[in-house]
């Protein structure tokens, strides 16, 4: 979902919806207390984060299971599969699944490492098990309490932060903050920290530094006009991303979370951009969301996290690589 405006700082509407945040917040607090999570034969590490949307949770679970594979680890990713037609639990094969029956973060994190969909985390957790898999990450997991985690990992956007600190509706929370820092184990700040919210996770939890990079050679549109468009948490960090490579936004376009394109959409971006002699370009997110003939017409930005310290993914890992 894209987050309101007021969200991002306090005012009279914030004020007016706290009553209805504090029984959001009573409610998953009483969700967690009446859980009785599924305790996996292996380890699980958790993704996910405290606010609605846009943080970057599915790069760093993508970034963490390649980490553990280059460590000699067999990790399997498991997912929602937001909006995907399939239950599960099934495995994502990108030959045969779209966006559609898995969800568009279901395919992105299968070209990584072997990838479980499924409504029932716990279920997931034992196909993957079965399967072969000898530690789990979660893919936005963090306020779901089907499956027990050894390792709970938040994502903070450094440009949003915390948004205005107040509970859904009010803000853009999805429990208190306070809650949510003390259940996680530790933090990864997401560019550059804007607002301070580094500085408040840091006193519940160790804070690890990484930014957004594109993944893969992008001379073609690097310094080049293009049109940019994304149906993501925030498109504004998509755009920044662009903006980093020197491209020229002539024409950016904003669509609502996980849109399902249709083909006249693509179209009509395309021909826009070339009567603007530009290149069409999305993320590598919404590129699975497109239909198949619409593939060939856009430029698709893949990107990966460039790590402050080198050696933060050990440090983060170590619990669950017996390393500390």
């Amino acid at each position: 979902m894209r987050a309101p405006e007021f969200w991002s700082r306090r005012g009279g509407i914030s004020a007016s919806l706290s009553p209805l945040g504090a029984a959001w917040g009573a409610a998953a607090a009483a969700r967690r207390g009446l859980a009785n999570p599924w305790r996996a034969p292996l380890p699980v590490v958790c993704v996910g984060n405290i606010t609605v949307g846009g943080a970057g949770k599915t790069p760093l679970a993508i970034a963490l299971s390649r980490y553990l594979a280059a460590a000699g680890r067999t990790p399997h990713l498991i997912s929602r599969g937001y909006r995907g037609q399939l239950p599960g639990p099934v495995r994502v094969d990108p030959d045969i699944h779209g966006a559609a029956e898995v969800g568009d973060e279901g395919l992105l994190l299968a070209a990584a490492a072997p990838t479980w969909v499924g409504r029932d985390r716990a279920a997931a957790a034992r196909a993957a098990a079965d399967a072969g898999a000898d530690i789990i990450v979660m893919d936005d997991g963090f306020q779901n309490f089907d499956l027990a985690t050894d390792l709970s990992v938040i994502a903070i956007d450094g440009g949003y932060g915390f948004g205005n600190g107040c509970v859904m509706p009010a803000g853009p929370l999805r429990e208190k903050l306070e809650t949510g820092l003390a259940r996680a184990d530790a933090a990864v700040m997401i560019g550059v920290d804007r607002f301070g919210a580094g500085e408040i996770a840091a006193r519940f939890l160790p804070v690890a530094n990484a930014h957004i990079v594109p993944a893969g050679s992008f001379d073609d549109i690097a310094g080049h006009p293009v049109v940019a468009f994304a149906g993501i948490g925030r498109p504004g960090k998509f755009f920044d991303t662009l903006a980093e490579m020197d491209c020229r936004m002539v024409e950016t376009h904003e669509f609502p979370d996980h849109h399902r394109y249709d083909s006249d959409e693509i179209m009509r971006i395309c021909e826009r951009a070339a009567e603007l002699k530009a290149t069409p370009v999305t993320t590598a997110k919404d590129a699975a969301r497109l239909p198949p003939e619409a593939r060939r017409m856009v430029k698709s930005l893949s990107i990966t996290l460039e790590w402050q310290d080198p050696e933060a993914l050990e440090h983060l890992l170590s619990p669950v690589l017996g390393h500390g």
